[in-house]
């Protein structure tokens, strides 16, 4: 239990810090990033995905990893919730958007990998 317990806080982690970081970037106009990729989104830039990104997925992520690295009881049950709501951006990303970075299928799977070590520890399956 400890090798997931510390994979999925590792996990959680970087996929908090990199949330916190691209919710930045979006926040502040995302330069590089193309405004058409919004055409079929009811946004009009960057700011309220960006938001969602750095407060909800990053805070999420980082609130799960801390939960889980002092194995507070509904740590990994919060982390199970963490991999949905990250699957689901993804899912809503992919389907305004589409396919356009490595790191959408990345994600993916890290949310399903998050997922499955989420389940393995105990407290997700006794309380």
């Amino acid at each position: 239990m400890r090798f997931f317990r510390s994979i999925l806080g590792i996990l959680l982690l970087i996929i908090g810090l990199n949330a916190i970081g691209g919710g930045w970037y979006a926040l502040s106009g995302a330069p590089a990033i193309p405004r058409e990729w919004l055409n079929n989104s009811p946004f009009e830039d960057y700011f309220i995905p960006g938001l969602f990104l750095l407060l909800v997925i990053g805070g999420l992520s980082l609130i799960s990893a801390y939960c889980v690295f002092k194995k507070y009881k509904y740590g990994s049950r919060l982390s199970l919730y963490t991999s949905g709501v990250l699957l689901l951006w993804i899912v809503v990303q992919m389907s305004i958007i589409g396919y356009v970075s490595w790191l959408q299928p990345a994600m993916a799977v890290a949310a399903f990998v998050m997922a499955l070590m989420a389940l393995k520890l105990k407290d997700v399956r006794t309380s």
